[in-house]
């Protein structure tokens, strides 16, 4: 153990801090540990830092470390001020409050097949442009403070930097383009800021300092004992990089959001905006699709029937496909993709015999998974190439998830042994700027299973159907 060269992973997720200490050569997992981060889609991100310190600490420390890198949540908008100080709460990822703010956003900047064109994407609430516009039309004295914009893998990189007590400077703010490309305000074709939509979205002429775009194996600072802290990625690029994944593999991922995403050669401007344009952690692309509602629809569906997650999975797939007619669209969150922020959710076709537990248990599964189908979909409707699809996350360990998965998709799903993908991430990056090299390290993922089923056509269109009756009225 004493010649190995360890790497620390990070991921600081909407949830949770998790921390693995690996190989840098091999991936070895050597030790990890975690904490929870509190409730709601505003936090002060002091709970980040104090959540990656007992992490840390229950990972047992980074005293034999080499590198450190953080993978984390995308989008949130960290507002500072001249001195380096948090202006007001952090808006995270699923606040929807921005959601007017968006849509006058992309009504400014030539409507969303313009926008799309500029930035690769078009501006849902998610993104950090549309939070600065909703500060200045809302909290004008806190936009009228902002000197700095960062995300939260950005500001917890810096916070790394720095003992406590210690000034902050903001040329130690840096980022990557995975993460920078979530904020509305960077073009992932030409890796540049758009400072003129950053200014238009913040109602500004002040010059705002953003973090620097550090490249994918490069260090961007070290901790105060020494440790290089490499550049960090969002967490969807950061779990493309754990898993490996190349050109022709889409991911798709069951975390508090579902999203499906796949690297690329080339970028992609979607102006329906399913599609979001986004770089990779690589220097490739990463074109993805989003949707709010994920592992939190299983949570629901124990809290409804009193059961374990495993107890429902084994009830859905006591059911028929299809739950005997009843569906769920589990827009419990409002939704991003379709962008319906105000929508809620909607139980359809329910009647006496499919009022049981089963039926409610596998509609509940199908509805959460029929959104990441239409993502797919979307996906290859841009013309990215899908050879095949994988399948990470918290709520990919369910028993009923992959089955179902593989029913609806229609095609056969691989499902890599369960873990901390966005930290693994985030590890390999620290391991390829440590270790140098045209790529990142290959680590043996372990055992992939393939799950295949019959395909369940029906299910689809019966949820597509809803989908579309509903639109307009939620």
């Amino acid at each position: 153990m004493a010649n190995l060269k360890l790497v620390a992973g990070v991921d600081s997720s909407t949830q949770s801090c998790k921390v693995v200490i690996r190989d840098a050569a091999t991936g070895q997992l050597v030790r990890e540990g975690r904490a929870t981060h509190p409730d709601g889609t505003e936090v002060a991100p002091a709970h980040w830092v104090s959540a990656l310190e007992t992490a840390i600490a229950a990972a047992g420390g980074l005293d034999d470390v080499c590198a450190i890198s953080i993978g984390g949540q995308q989008h949130g908008m960290v507002a500072l001020d001249s001195q380096g100080a948090v202006i007001r709460d952090a808006l995270l990822w699923n606040d929807t409050r921005s959601a007017d703010a968006a849509t006058a956003l992309n009504n400014e900047l030539g409507g969303a097949t313009e926008i799309a064109k500029q930035v690769g994407s078009v501006l849902v609430a998610s993104f950090t442009a549309t939070k600065l516009r909703w500060l200045a039309d809302s909290e004008k004295a806190n936009a009228d403070k902002v000197a700095a914009v960062a995300l939260p893998h950005d500001w917890l990189s810096w916070q790394l930097q720095h003992a406590k007590g210690q000034t902050l400077d903001f040329g130690n703010l840096f980022s990557d383009r995975s993460e920078a490309s979530g904020t509305g305000y960077f073009d992932p074709t030409t890796s540049k800021y758009r400072r003129d939509i950053l200014a238009l979205a913040l109602r500004t002429d002040r010059e705002i300092y953003l973090p620097k775009i550090i490249s994918p194996s490069a260090f961007g600072g070290t901790t105060p004992s020494g440790i290089p802290i490499a550049p960090g990625a969002g967490d969807n690029a950061a779990a493309a990089l754990g898993i490996q994944a190349q050109p022709g593999d889409v991911v798709v991922s069951l975390g508090t959001s579902g999203t499906a995403f796949a690297v690329s050669d080339t970028p992609t401007h979607d102006a329906s905006g399913a599609v979001a344009g986004f770089a990779d952690a690589t220097g490739r692309y990463l074109p993805l699709v989003c949707t709010l509602n994920a592992a939190r629809i299983l949570d629901a569906a124990t809290r409804i029937l009193g059961k374990s997650h495993d107890e429902v999975g084994l009830l859905a797939l006591s059911a028929k496909p299809g739950a005997n007619g009843l569906s769920l669209l589990p827009y419990f969150e409002g939704e991003r993709t379709p962008n319906r922020p105000n929508a809620t959710g909607v139980f359809s076709g329910m009647n006496l015999n499919n009022s049981n537990p089963a039926d409610i248990a596998r509609a509940m599964v199908e509805g959460m998974l029929c959104g990441l189908v239409d993502a797919v979909d979307a996906l290859e409707k841009l013309g990215v190439n899908v050879k095949r699809i994988i399948l990470i996350g918290g709520a990919a360990k369910n028993p009923a998830v992959s089955q179902i998965a593989a029913a609806l998709f229609g095609r056969e799903v691989l499902v890599p042994p369960a873990g901390e993908y966005v930290a693994n991430g985030a590890a390999r990056q620290a391991a390829w700027a440590l270790l140098g090299g045209d790529a990142a390290p290959i680590w043996d993922l372990g055992k992939i299973e393939k799950v295949c089923a019959s395909a369940t056509p029906d299910v689809i269109a019966r949820y597509r159907t809803l989908r579309d009756q509903t639109e307009g009225w939620q």
